[in-house]
C-alpha cells in the first residue's frame, strides 16, 4: 500500500503518482486530501511548490470516477439517497459541521479547524429500549467531545438540553453546563459510550473502565430517538459501532449499535440532496 493510499486514494491512483515517483505526501496533501475524501470543504494556503494542486487534483479525480461508476451501476440519484437504510452504522457526511471531515467508510472524523468546533452525528438512531454502546478512539491530538445526541441537538455537542457529552478535559456537558466527571482523556486513548434506555442513564468508560453514571435522562427525552454524536476542534477520532470487536467490550447486557434492529433503529433524515 502506497503512502496516498492510506490517505483513503484509491489503488489505481497511488500506483499511477508512484510512477511519477511522488512518493510521500507534502504537509499540505496529507491534511487536505482525507478531508476532502471525506467531504469536508478545503480552503488552503500555501508557499509555490507545497503541492496544493496535487492536494486538490487527486481527490478530485477519485470522486469523479467514483460518481461516473455509481451512475453506471445504478446507484445514483433518489434511490441512492433513500436506500441508506441498508447501510451500516456510520457517522452522517450530511449532517455535519462545515470544517469537519469524514472518510468513505463513516468512522474516522477530522476536524483541522483550530478556533472552532464541527460536530456531526450517526446516519441511524436507537429507540425505544435497549442498552447501546460504541467506541470512539483519540487518534490525533486536539479537543474532542463525545456522546449522545437527539435528532433536535446542535452539533456543539453537549451545549443544549438535547445532547450529552464527554470531553477530554474531563468534563461532562448538558444545555451549556460542563462538570467534573471521570478524567481527562487523550491521545490513543478509547471512550465508550453507554446509552441505557431501560434504565433512562447515559454513563462512559475510559479504556475499559467504568466512570459511573453521568446522566439520568429527563423523562420526555426516554422515548426519543438517540444518535451517536461527536464535536472536535482542531482534533481526529476514529470510531466502532460494533461492526468490528470492541478494544473493550462492553459488560452488563450492553451491545454494539451495529446489533440494533426492527423498531428499535431508525434511519436519519437528514440524507443530503436528491
Amino acid at each position: 500500500m502506497t503512502a496516498f493510499e492510506e490517505m483513503g486514494v484509491m489503488p489505481e491512483i497511488g500506483k499511477a503518482v508512484e510512477e511519477m515517483e511522488w512518493n510521500l505526501p507534502t504537509d499540505v496533501q496529507s491534511e487536505a486530501i482525507p478531508m476532502i475524501l471525506g467531504g469536508g470543504d478545503v480552503l488552503m494556503a500555501a508557499e509555490t511548490g507545497s503541492g496544493k494542486t496535487g492536494a486538490f487534483c487527486l481527490p478530485i479525480l477519485q470522486i469523479v470516477y467514483e460518481t461516473i461508476m455509481d451512475q453506471r451501476e445504478g446507484k445514483g440519484g433518489r434511490k441512492s439517497a433513500l436506500s441508506q437504510g441498508s447501510h451500516k452504522w456510520k457517522m452522517n457526511s450530511y449532517d455535519r459541521g462545515e470544517a469537519l471531515a469524514i472518510d468513505p467508510e463513516g468512522t474516522l472524523c477530522q476536524a483541522r479547524d483550530s478556533a472552532s468546533w464541527h460536530g456531526t452525528r450517526s446516519n441511524k438512531a436507537v429507540v425505544g429500549a435497549g442498552k447501546w454502546y460504541y467506541e470512539g478512539t483519540v487518534t490525533d491530538e486536539g479537543l474532542c467531545r463525545l456522546g449522545w445526541s437527539t435528532g433536535q441537538a446542535r452539533l456543539d455537542l453537549g451545549t443544549c438540553k438535547f445532547g450529552f457529552g464527554f470531553g477530554g478535559t474531563g468534563k461532562k456537558s448538558w444545555g451549556k453546563q460542563f462538570d467534573s466527571y471521570g478524567e481527562p482523556f487523550g491521545m490513543n486513548d478509547t471512550i465508550g459510550c453507554h446509552l441505557d434506555l431501560d434504565n433512562g442513564e447515559i454513563r462512559w468508560s475510559k479504556n475499559g473502565v467504568d466512570l459511573g453514571k453521568a446522566y439520568d435522562l429527563p423523562p420526555h427525552q426516554r422515548s426519543e430517538p438517540f444518535y451517536a454524536a461527536v464535536v472536535l476542534k482542531n482534533a481526529e477520532m476514529l470510531f466502532n459501532f460494533g461492526d468490528t470487536p470492541f478494544k473493550f467490550p462492553p459488560q452488563n447486557g450492553f451491545v454494539g449499535l451495529s446489533s440494533a434492529t426492527g423498531k428499535n433503529v431508525i434511519e436519519s433524515k437528514i440524507v443530503g440532496k436528491l
